[in-house]
């Protein structure tokens, strides 16, 4: 069997609402679909997020093209090689969401080939489902607050929100307000994306714990690995490392620094879910457990990553998704996808398990070439600012 040809869908997918943070606010997802084909029909599916944009993802998928077509998909350290020795990404350590996406269409076929789901090409069922949280988005307290009781209701256990405002006090007034809309079983996850210096860090969070915090997610730096543990020392909520763990190559220097309680990982930035799996044991070598980034997925990236992550053990916390913001999907009978108290139950079918539904990715297809812009991060005002980190 040898891989024909890739062909590239880029798709755009509403939100139920904006997506809003400290830098701007974006109507929907953009993701592209790949389908690679193969000489003897069998077609496996991979998705990229479009990080950093559309135009580059694809413009990568042209140019490893050359470097995948006529290869086996079953050679898939093989390919991956090629991708990154002779490709040169090997430079910028397949930060790539194109080569994951190739990536995951290879095992896809091998596992329909196979006649297995990939959770059983990747070590067997740890767990049935895998757990998710509840993404909240910027607004004031009590509607944050309203939206927590939402999602508590539909069963999930874990909330997200980003931090960071100019005004430290109205990120510690939306702490209180979930907290109390939610109750004490809920666990409360605040993302400051670098935002803050490591004095800051320490006040806000400080400010923060007396209404208790699951997990504080990169509030400094990912670049000053010191600092990073300089802080975990000085914080009582365990430090969750992101921009500082976007490779495997990233995760063992965050091992050797000390610098993080929790570890993010992805396999959109690492070159693919073999690698997932890879960042998450070295990690469990080292005693920490991980949870999954995400860039923005729909029903084929979260359910091949769920796949990993139901066959790896130290997948012990809620991992990033967007499912309180999709209004639809693109897989066919789980649009938008069917979370069960926050958890997505592991596909039993072989490969990922899942198959496009052709009318809804001709639908978003078509809504990206009209109103792709408004897809992006687009207020006018934030794009004319200059962001100024950290914040004190």
């Amino acid at each position: 069997m040898r891989i024909t040809g890739l062909r590239a869908t880029p798709v755009a997918v509403p939100f139920v609402e904006d997506e809003i943070w400290a830098f701007g606010g974006r109507r929907g997802m953009v993701s592209i679909l790949l389908e690679m084909e193969t000489d003897e029909g069998v077609v496996g599916l991979g998705e990229a997020a479009a990080y950093p944009s559309a135009d580059i993802v694809l413009a990568v998928f042209k140019s490893i093209e050359s470097l995948v077509i006529g290869e086996s998909p079953f050679n898939v350290e093989r390919i991956m090689k090629r991708v990154n020795i002779i490709g040169t990404w090997h430079h910028v350590k397949s930060t790539s969401t194109a080569i994951a996406a190739v990536e995951m269409a290879c095992w896809d076929i091998v596992g329909k080939v196979s006649g297995q789901p990939l959770v059983n090409l990747f070590g067997g069922r740890v767990r049935d489902e895998v757990e998710f949280f509840y993404y909240l988005s910027h607004k004031p307290a009590s509607e944050m607050a309203d939206d927590a009781a939402k999602g508590y209701a539909e069963g999930f256990r874990t909330f997200y929100i980003k931090v960071g405002s100019m005004e430290p006090s109205q990120d510690i007034e939306r702490v209180e307000a979930i907290r109390a809309s939610t109750g004490p079983d809920a666990k409360i996850r605040v993302d400051a994306n670098e935002a803050w210096s490591a004095a800051a860090a320490i006040r806000i969070v400080g400010e923060m714990e007396r209404f208790g915090l699951e997990l504080v997610e990169q509030p400094i730096s990912g670049r000053n690995l010191a600092e990073m543990a300089y802080l975990r020392g000085r914080i009582n909520t365990p430090l969750l490392a992101n921009e500082a763990s976007w490779t495997r190559y990233d995760q063992l220097e965050l091992i050797k620094a000390g610098a993080a309680d929790v570890v993010s990982v992805d396999n959109q930035m690492d070159g693919g879910l073999l690698n997932l799996k890879r960042g998450a044991g070295l990690c469990e070598v080292a005693g920490l457990p991980v949870l999954k980034h995400s860039l923005g997925e729909l029903g084929v990236a979260a359910y091949a990553a769920v796949h990993v992550m139901a066959s790896t053990p130290n997948f012990i916390y809620a991992n990033q998704g967007y499912g309180s913001f999709l209004a639809d999907d693109i897989i066919a009978g789980a649009s938008p996808l069917p979370y069960e108290n926050g958890c997505l139950a592991v596909p039993e079918k072989p490969g990922i398990g899942i198959e496009l539904d052709a009318e809804r990715v001709a639908k978003y297809a078509e809504l990206y070439e009209s109103e792709a812009e408004n897809f992006s991060f687009h207020e006018s005002e934030k794009i004319a600012s200059t962001p100024l980190m950290p914040k004190r």
